[in-house]
């Protein structure tokens, strides 16, 4: 049985600094997303987001945040920003050296979350 994207990419630990650099380096410096996160306890915000990708990726499910639905309520997201989003983590996980094949299994787990996040 082969690995799993979330062992691929390194585990947890990696997984925490790609998150780091997705918030620091990407999303927080691009103004068509970043005034989603003002309000935001950042900390907290990384943690939950690095259990998410971790499962999603084929990690433990340690993720007990609220579902996408509940967590996007009212922030009335545009295609335009899920796009944004979604080429940041793809920029970050390009940046640490996850190849080109395995970035896009892991996009194509968050575009499957794209009716629930979306228009909330």
């Amino acid at each position: 049985m082969g690995q799993t994207l979330y062992e691929k990419v390194g585990g947890e630990e990696a997984i925490a600094k790609v998150v780091d650099y997705f918030y620091n380096e990407l999303v927080l410096k691009d103004d068509t997303v970043n005034h989603f996160f003002k309000n935001t306890d950042m900390e907290k915000q990384r943690l939950h987001q690095t259990k998410f990708i971790s499962y999603a990726l084929g990690g433990p499910n340690t993720y007990s945040g609220q579902s996408m639905a509940k967590a996007h309520e009212g922030m009335n997201i545009q295609p335009e920003h899920f796009n944004a989003i979604a080429r940041h983590l793809h920029d970050a996980l390009a940046h640490f050296g996850v190849s080109e094949a395995d970035i896009n299994e892991a996009l194509s787990k968050v575009a499957a979350l794209r009716d629930d996040i979306i228009y909330k």
